[in-house]
């Protein structure tokens, strides 16, 4: 029997419970939104410590505040890992992590595996949005025969969408409400579900006609990123070789106020989208035996450039007649991007990994991350160093890898006896010739 009818009612009217699988950087933020605008929302993650914190009012990501959970707590937000009360959800939500393997092929077995497990608690009527990056043609091949396996009929009595995430972490111009949301549907009537589904939470819709095409959507803004940030990071090499500073190029030709758009180089990329994205679409492609030469080449150089930061390093501290092996390195931000504290494929953790592996002492400090997290590649038991003027003196060299905005740079820059800068940050200042760029 076709449900919906019902089911844009009650999404119309905020009658419908929202489930949102994955509490993580994506699926918290629009969990705590939903609520926000009045749905019932239960947050399913299988993290029992997540859960558990959420429950009494506690977070664990900056981007999202104890008074937005406690808000969400009393307008009805439940946390659980119980994955059978999918079954009492109108809509089910999944934000789940969509990495590499190590051959940077395509890892869906958190998606597969959350379907298998949750396909069995399915009923009419309900409606499920994919969110998580992936390559075209994941809606169709992998999601859809999932739920239909379970005797569901996708776009007649089952609805399916596909509506990648857009968050910006640490951005304080857009929110979860405010940026533009893709949306596709499997059939006309997905989309119209979705499009219900979505309309009190999101400010702007953006319906596409194929979810084929919002999943290349989302991959095309995530690889003109990593494409041009690889331009400039290949073009930050042959400006060092010519003695010439490249964030000073740069920003002299963004005074262009045509054609031009500035992106800035650094010590390689970092975050769940843009170091892993690019490989979904070319691990696709060679399906249709294309070569997505722009891609791999920028993947390989942006990937290569903790290695490059590394060198420079090495070379820094001979110059002022040490060895890497013995000297001490304090590294200055271990996010992968400035004011937060996510460190996914942070390229802080490849150049520490690279600087302990030649014998140096690494210590890091970051406010927004006391404690080095527990991560896929990496196992690190550090803390972050509090900084004052006698520690910072005491080591060797200093190097700037994400330029938060909570450090005092003016202490840095007056007590360090070396500077190791990846972001251009003291460009502008008198450095004593105690600066290196990288």
């Amino acid at each position: 029997m076709n449900k919906t009818p019902g089911t844009l009612g009650k999404l119309a009217n905020k009658q419908a419970t929202i489930g949102i699988i994955g509490l993580g950087y994506v699926g918290l933020p629009l969990a705590m939104q939903f609520s926000r605008v009045g749905f019932k929302v239960v947050g399913f993650d299988i993290d029992k410590t997540k859960v558990e914190k959420l429950s009494v009012g506690e977070c664990y990501i900056q981007t999202v505040s104890k008074a937005d959970i406690l808000a969400g707590l009393a307008n009805g937000f439940i946390a659980t890992s119980d994955m059978s009360i999918v079954s009492e959800c109108d809509a089910i939500v999944l934000c789940l992590p969509t990495p590499l393997n190590k051959y940077k092929e395509p890892d869906l077995k958190y998606v597969t595996d959350t379907l298998d497990q949750i396909v069995q608690y399915f009923v009419p009527g309900q409606v499920l949005s994919f969110e998580s990056t992936t390559y075209p043609g994941t809606t169709d091949e992998v999601i859809v025969p999932r739920i239909e396996s379970a005797g569901l009929i996708v776009g007649e009595n089952f609805y399916v969408v596909y509506s990648p995430e857009r968050e910006d972490p640490g951005n304080q111009k857009y929110s979860t409400h405010s940026i533009p949301k893709v949306i596709a549907g499997v059939t006309e009537e997905c989309l119209q579900v979705g499009l219900a589904l979505y309309k009190h939470p999101i400010e702007t819709l953006v319906p596409v006609t194929s979810v084929k095409v919002a999943e290349m959507t989302k991959l095309l803004e995530n690889i003109h990123r990593a494409v041009n940030i690889g331009l400039v990071n290949e073009m930050k090499i042959v400006c060092d070789k010519m003695g010439i500073n490249i964030f000073e190029v740069i920003r002299a030709a963004a005074t262009k106020p045509f054609g031009f758009t500035p992106y800035y180089p650094g010590p390689g990329i970092g975050g769940h989208c843009i170091p892993v994205d690019p490989f979904y679409l070319t691990w696709k492609a060679k399906e249709f035996d294309i070569e997505t030469r722009f891609i791999e080449l920028s993947g390989m150089v942006n990937s290569g450039m903790p290695a490059w930061v590394v060198t420079k390093i090495t070379d820094a501290l001979n110059n002022n007649k040490k060895a890497v092996n013995g000297s001490s390195i304090l590294v200055l931000g271990v996010a992968y991007k400035k004011n937060v504290d996510d460190t996914r494929e942070s390229p802080s953790l490849k150049i520490i990994e690279l600087l302990q592996n030649k014998g140096a002492y690494v210590d890091y400090s970051d406010p927004h991350v006391p404690t080095m997290p527990k991560l896929r590649k990496y196992s690190f038991d550090m803390n972050s160093t509090n900084l004052t003027a006698d520690v910072i003196s005491t080591y060797d060299a200093v190097v700037l890898v994400t330029e938060h905005d909570g450090f005092d740079y003016e202490m840095i820059l007056s007590h360090a006896q070396l500077i190791v800068d990846t972001r251009g940050h003291f460009l502008h200042r008198e450095t004593n010739n105690k600066v290196v760029w990288a």
